[in-house]
C-alpha cells in the first residue's frame, strides 16, 4: 500500500509542479474563475465548447499543489468530454473526495483517483474540488465568480 501511496503523492506533485494545459485558452468561449479563500488558491478556467463538446480546456492561476494538480489532471480528463460526461465526471470526483461511496453508473476516473486519500483531510477537499466547481460555473455560462465558502 505505500508504493501505491507513494505513487499517488508522486502523481499528485508532478502535476502540481508541471499543470498540463495551464495557460490562457485565447479561442475560449467560457470561462469563470474560482478563489479558495482558506488557503489562497485562484484559479481562471477557459473552456472552448462546441455544441455539447469541451474541445479544448485550459486553465491559469495559482494554488497549493492539490489544487494545481487537480486543475491539471481535470483538464486532461475532460477534453473531448460532452457536457453530460463532464457532469458525471464531477459527481464522480467529488463523491471521491468526500469520502462517498461510488454509484453502479460511476465512470472511471483514471488518474483522477489519485485523489482518493483527500477524503481523509476535509480542508483539502475545497482545494481538490476549487477546479472543478469553477468549471461547472463556465459550462452552465453563468461565468460567476465561485468561492468554496
Amino acid at each position: 500500500m505505500t508504493d501505491l501511496q507513494d505513487l499517488y503523492q508522486e502523481l499528485i506533485l508532478d502535476h502540481g509542479r508541471r499543470p498540463r494545459n495551464f495557460g490562457r485558452l485565447e479561442d475560449a468561449n467560457k470561462t469563470a474563475e474560482g478563489y479558495n479563500p482558506l488557503c489562497g488558491d485562484k484559479i481562471r478556467v477557459y473552456v472552448r465548447v462546441a455544441g455539447d463538446l469541451v474541445e479544448d480546456i485550459k486553465f491559469e492561476g495559482a494554488g497549493c499543489a492539490i489544487s494545481t494538480a487537480s486543475a491539471s489532471i481535470m483538464t486532461d480528463a475532460l477534453k473531448g468530454k460532452s457536457r453530460a460526461e463532464s457532469e458525471q465526471l464531477f459527481k464522480a470526483f467529488h463523491d471521491l473526495v468526500t469520502g462517498q461511496q461510488p454509484g453502479p453508473d460511476t465512470p472511471d476516473l483514471g488518474k483522477l483517483e489519485v485523489f482518493s486519500g483527500v477524503s481523509e483531510f476535509p480542508t483539502r477537499v475545497k482545494c481538490a474540488t476549487l477546479s472543478w466547481h469553477t468549471l461547472r460555473s463556465a459550462l452552465s455560462g453563468e461565468g460567476e465568480a465561485v468561492s468554496t465558502e
